[in-house]
């Protein structure tokens, strides 16, 4: 229970500190990755999109972690999430010719350790 807390409160502090950082600063965010926002609604749907989803993903990891079930639930959400976010992105990366996109490769390893970890946690609170 405590590897599954753990990795919760660490989801939910990258969650929340990016999507703030997306939120208050979708420019600097957007560049980060190479894209451009050319009009204010591209920074709008990149504040609601980027920074509200994660945002919002943060909040029900906190509130996961007051009862068992939804602490499994959240990791669950996790891994499918951080899973079809990896998938996605190999997708893209072949798609796009990415050996030269380290960006895309980061998160990628990001995406697959992230997936992991919350697998392991889930696994863990099987056997309780």
């Amino acid at each position: 229970m405590l590897f599954a807390r753990v990795v919760l409160v660490i989801q939910l502090l990258a969650l929340a500190g990016l999507g703030l950082a997306y939120f208050v600063r979708p420019h600097e965010m957007a560049n980060l990755s190479g894209m451009l926002l050319m009009s204010p609604a591209a920074a709008t749907d990149m504040r609601a999109f980027y920074g509200g989803l994660q945002l919002g993903l943060a909040a029900f990891l906190g509130l996961s972690l007051s009862r068992l079930e939804l602490t499994r639930a959240a990791l669950t959400l996790l891994v499918l999430l951080y899973s079809a976010l990896a998938l996605a992105r190999i997708g893209g990366l072949w798609l796009d010719g990415g050996a030269q996109q380290t960006f895309n490769l980061y998160a990628l390893l990001l995406e697959v350790v992230s997936a992991g970890l919350s697998y392991w946690a889930l696994r863990g609170l099987q056997r309780l």
